[in-house]
């Protein structure tokens, strides 16, 4: 089963996620970690929930893992 990124319902602090970062998303290289913050407000986002990795990475949900 494939979780959408993109809805924040399913995006949750403490989850194991990759990101793809700002300067990244031409290359499409992700990132992995566990989410410590939540940043997009909004319900849904067409790139993916922006979140914060305990890491202190910043980037928009791409899988859940």
């Amino acid at each position: 089963m494939v979780i959408d990124g993109r809805q924040r319902k399913n995006i949750q602090i403490g989850l194991f996620v990759e990101i793809v970062q700002k300067q990244h998303q031409r290359s499409g290289e992700l990132s992995e970690g566990k989410v410590s913050k939540i940043l997009t407000k909004s319900l849904n986002h067409p790139y993916g929930i922006k979140v914060q990795l305990e890491s202190g990475l910043v980037g928009r949900v791409k899988n859940v893992l």
